[in-house]
């Protein structure tokens, strides 16, 4: 008896204490402890959202993601201090990380957590690590490599990466080319005829996410077409591939005959497919004219501007203004954000650089509205600044450049800038 009455007179004592444990471990994702920065990160919002820095200076921040205790993984482009990989996270539940932690010795791009794994890409391979119970990687210096012996040819060569619900893993091979010419951006060189770019690169491959050494032999070209992927990502809502491809440069500079100055700057679209297995989306072949709403055939294959391309083509999903290098995509499935964010898409434009004598555009986060499992309405600037004022804007010296998108477990939305290493952090509390 005596034993029981010490044991209740501590139950207070022991509730109140699990209740300040439970408090310190949740707050770190709970958007009511966090606030924004006075200045919204330097960040132009919708009314009712606010933001802050989580990180900064990391080096070149590539893709992210981040656990459901609210620590973030970030994939570095170039390793610092041998280390590609880095673990934040925040002791006090501000929103700041007040902890970083390396580890992987390899630079690369992409990074997804999936069925408490870590995937993450270098520029040929793919490794998984093991996360524990608070989805902390437990060898770190062990990874499981999953798949390796990818090509790199140094153009378009970063591994990014998403999961299905089914066990495998979708990684993008860009084409190490801007358009299968026999001479590569040489003015006037026609196509390579079967482009044989196309038998390694210039597609998504699909592997077994738990299966060690996986080579192309092992995988499936689930995909092709498609020139170069940096942003993609698995809609949940239909259960399917989604991906944002760069469009090709140059038709001005390679073929001025058939192209203006302003022409070349402003086509064609970068695009957003819907991917189902087997699709070709057309590269080299065709580009996308997003005025003409039309696949219009390639300069080197024949065309003339308005020839129009194959229907054994997809058409995309939806278009955007050419030239401003999409390298993130994120369905957000949250709940923090109003309700007609909920399944619709971020996308992180990374900004252009080849649009001159145009002004330089994107260096921002868009919103494509989507219902039904499809783009529904026009596509509109959600998180714009990055770039650090409109003459950074024109001339292309942005300040930051947005890349990779991760959602948060609360909701929030997070972008990583790989220019200056800042991750920032998009909450609403508006009432």
């Amino acid at each position: 008896m005596r034993t029981k009455l010490i044991f209740s007179s501590f139950l207070p004592l022991i509730a109140a204490a699990g209740m300040i444990w439970y408090g310190a471990h949740v707050r770190s994702h709970d958007a009511s402890t966090v606030t924004p920065d006075a200045d919204n990160a330097g960040l132009k919002l919708p009314d009712g959202f606010g933001a802050l820095k989580a990180a900064d200076n990391l080096g070149r921040a590539r893709h992210l993601a981040v656990t459901s205790a609210g620590d973030i993984y970030v994939k570095l482009n170039r390793a610092v201090d041998g280390k590609g990989i880095l673990y934040l996270h925040d002791d006090n539940g501000d929103g700041k990380m007040d902890q970083t932690q390396g580890f992987g010795n390899y630079p690369g791009t992409g990074m997804y957590i999936k069925n408490d794994y870590l995937y993450a890409s270098s520029n040929t391979d793919v490794y998984r690590y093991k996360l524990d119970a608070n989805q902390k990687v437990v060898n770190q210096n062990a990874p499981e490599n999953i798949v390796t012996g990818l090509i790199n040819r140094r153009q378009h060569e970063s591994k990014s990466l998403v999961l299905d619900n089914e066990g495998n893993v979708y990684v993008n091979v860009g084409a190490y080319s801007n358009s299968c010419q026999q001479q590569d951006r040489t003015k006037g060189s026609l196509g390579r005829e079967g482009c044989p770019i196309l038998d390694s690169a210039g597609g998504i491959w699909q592997f077994k996410a738990n299966k060690i050494k996986q080579t192309y032999g092992d995988g499936v070209r689930y995909a092709t077409g498609l020139r170069n992927v940096v942003g993609l990502d698995w809609n949940q809502q239909n259960n399917q591939l989604f991906v944002m491809q760069h469009g090709r440069d140059q038709l001005h500079d390679l073929f001025p005959d058939l192209y203006t100055v302003q022409q070349s700057s402003i086509y064609p679209a970068e695009c957003m497919y819907a991917i189902k297995k087997g699709d070709n989306a057309g590269w080299p072949y065709i580009y996308y004219d997003q005025d003409q709403h039309k696949k219009i055939v390639a300069p080197e294959y024949g065309g003339d501007s308005k020839k129009e391309g194959s229907n054994k083509f997809i058409d995309p999903a939806a278009a955007y203004p050419g030239h401003m290098a999409p390298n993130g995509l994120l369905f957000y499935t949250g709940s923090m954000f109003p309700e007609r964010y909920k399944n619709g898409a971020f996308i992180a434009f990374h900004g252009s650089w080849n649009r001159a004598p145009e002004p330089q555009a994107g260096f921002f986060v868009v919103f494509q509205p989507f219902k039904d499992g499809k783009p529904f309405g026009k596509w509109e600037v959600f998180a714009d600044g990055f770039a650090g004022s409109a003459a950074n804007v024109t001339s292309g010296r942005a300040e930051h450049r947005p890349c990779g998108l991760a959602q948060g477990p609360d909701g929030s939305l997070y972008v990583s800038d790989d220019n200056k290493g800042t991750i920032y952090r998009i909450v609403y509390n508006k009432k």
